[in-house]
């Protein structure tokens, strides 16, 4: 229970900044809704990934096996998630903070069961945090 709430907690904090970079780039450059909406995604990402290793699943895992395996996570997540999104928003018209954020809820359900099972599965709890409170 609480390490779901921490996840939600820190994927707003994510979301949050997947927004502002989306909407600064969508409404201050002349980029299409792919390009904007990825460089917003890596961002996000990069945050999540590191504050939920940290407090979330307590993982004192090797950083750089599991950030390949959140890397593989979005090299099907991303190119899926950005061609959908630049179809629904430049071919269908759909609003662009509609397909972003459909795209963010589709990303944090999906992600937490990956980091939950598979990234972070067998280390979770393993960090000195939990070492401290033991």
């Amino acid at each position: 229970m609480m390490r779901g709430l921490k996840f939600t907690l820190f994927s707003i904090s994510a979301g949050a900044i997947e927004l502002v970079v989306f909407s600064l780039l969508n409404e201050f450059t002349n980029w299409r809704y792919w390009s904007c909406y990825l460089l917003a995604l890596i961002l996000s990402v990069v945050w999540n990934f590191t504050l939920n290793r940290k407090y979330t699943f307590h993982s004192a895992n090797n950083v750089p096996i599991a950030m390949l395996k959140v890397l593989g996570f979005y090299c099907v997540f991303t190119p899926v998630s950005t061609v959908l999104g630049a179809y629904l928003a430049d071919t269908l018209f759909w609003n662009e903070y509609l397909v972003t954020i459909l795209n963010m809820l589709a990303n944090f359900v999906l992600e937490f069961l990956y980091d939950r099972f598979f990234v972070f599965g067998k280390s979770i709890d393993t960090n000195d945090l939990v070492k401290k409170k033991g």
